[in-house]
């Protein structure tokens, strides 16, 4: 995978759209090309970008801020990306079909190209989720912005006189639309169950973002690497024209995506039990539950307990084993995303220390908050606490007491390669 070649074209299509769109519309392609080479990558954004704001920054209103749990939120972000995967498809195949109604050719390739190139300034958009309120402008911008590529694009790609280009964009992005909205609406509905009791009290009031994506590239190299193999695979079964074979090739590589070119077993209850201690400093343990489920053949586990100090303090403890979303948890890292709120009675912080993604939060009014760390790309450790003589300080002490280094070491544990 040509990652010089991908960010160029990413430029070229989103700065000189006229310009490029001939030269796109005149290159030989295939299915599993676009996908490898461009699909996969890009479509991931916006996927990973919902996962760090339902999940690890959440959405505040009137003081209250609300987010998806972790495990509701990696079943989100699969579902996200796996959706949109098959909605490009789609809407190529959309195109395709509308082309002789518009004057235009049919040829599902050029289809497929135009679909994917005009999603673009969508997929790349979508991280702006993450930023406050201006970030929902600039994910509509983004999608006003592809119906302009459309239909930039339509005449080259499909052939289509440009006096009925309008025509065809209008239709097309209806359905898109469309589209969009069952997809949200399937993803909502999956997850809206496990976010609903997991609001926590919280004021706020301005704050920034800081998005970096200097680092990410390296990451994004290695990555591609990974994925060779089951491109490579994708390929062969395109080329045999055997409808299974190519069904079984897009399901590996989806699987592949989801976890980093590599397939992952979670870690068993076992394994995470001994990181849910009988005691937290002061605190001692009430009650505990380990469990391991999958979700479209993902495994994640996930271990809970709950403690309790003499004053009547009491603090949660949540590890979770993302597993086979390791892959897409590690494009996160394109996000570089760090955000800091503060208001009178508190503030919510996230950040990277030591490689690793942190959030803290505090409300000083109701005695509430939350520390948590992601570890490895794999392993999400969490502790919310709540009591009158509690503060953050507290929760960081009993987060940083368990043995993260341990079980940061265990991010290769269950990992297959390729």
């Amino acid at each position: 995978m040509d990652f010089a070649k991908l960010i160029a074209r990413v430029q070229a299509i989103l700065i000189s759209p006229k310009t490029e769109w001939p030269v796109i519309a005149a290159e030989p392609e295939t299915v599993a090309g676009l996908y490898k080479n461009y699909i996969l990558l890009l479509a991931a954004i916006p996927a990973v970008a919902g996962f760090i704001k339902g999940s690890l920054i959440g959405y505040t209103l009137l003081g209250v801020t609300v987010r998806t749990p972790i495990v509701g939120g990696i079943i989100g972000m699969i579902l996200t990306y796996a959706l949109a995967l098959g909605v490009v498809y789609l809407i190529g195949l959309i195109i395709d079909a509308l082309a002789p109604s518009f004057g235009g050719a049919k040829n599902p390739i050029q289809a497929l190209k135009t679909a994917a190139y005009m999603a673009t300034a969508g997929w790349i958009a979508g991280i702006a989720i993450i930023v406050p309120w201006i970030g929902w402008l600039i994910v509509w911008a983004g999608f006003f912005y592809g119906a302009y590529l459309l239909y930039l694009g339509l005449p080259h790609t499909m052939r289509a006189p440009p006096e009925k280009s309008i025509g065809y964009t209008v239709v097309v992005i209806i359905i898109g639309f469309v589209l969009s909205l069952v997809l949200g609406m399937i993803v909502g509905g999956i997850t809206a169950a496990s976010t609903i009791g997991s609001a926590a009290t919280f004021g706020s009031s301005g704050g920034n973002v800081t998005i970096d994506s200097k680092s990410s590239l390296g990451k994004l190299a290695a990555f591609g690497e990974q994925m060779e193999k089951q491109s490579r695979k994708m390929e062969v079964a395109q080329r045999s024209g055997d409808a299974n074979a190519q069904a079984e090739a897009a399901s590996q590589m989806l699987g592949a995506m989801l976890g980093g070119g590599d397939q992952v077993e979670a870690l068993a209850p076992d394994a995470i039990r001994p990181f849910l201690p009988e005691k937290l400093g002061a605190f001692k343990r009430e009650s505990i539950s380990v469990e391991r489920s999958a979700a479209m053949g993902v495994q994640v586990s996930t271990g809970k307990a709950n403690y309790i100090d003499g004053n009547g303090n009491r603090i949660d403890l949540e590890i979770t084993d993302m597993g086979g979303a390791k892959g897409i948890m590690a494009l996160a890292g394109f996000a570089g995303i760090e955000s800091d709120r503060e208001s009178d009675t508190g503030y919510e912080r996230t950040y990277k220390r030591d490689g690793r993604l942190m959030h803290e939060q505090w409300d000083n009014r109701s005695r509430n908050g939350e520390f948590s760390v992601v570890l490895g790309d794999r392993f999400s450790v969490k502790v919310r606490g709540r009591g009158d003589s509690l503060d953050i300080n507290t929760l960081k002490s009993a987060l940083t007491s368990l043995n993260l280094t341990a079980l940061e070491g265990l991010k290769d544990k269950g990992v297959k390669r390729g």
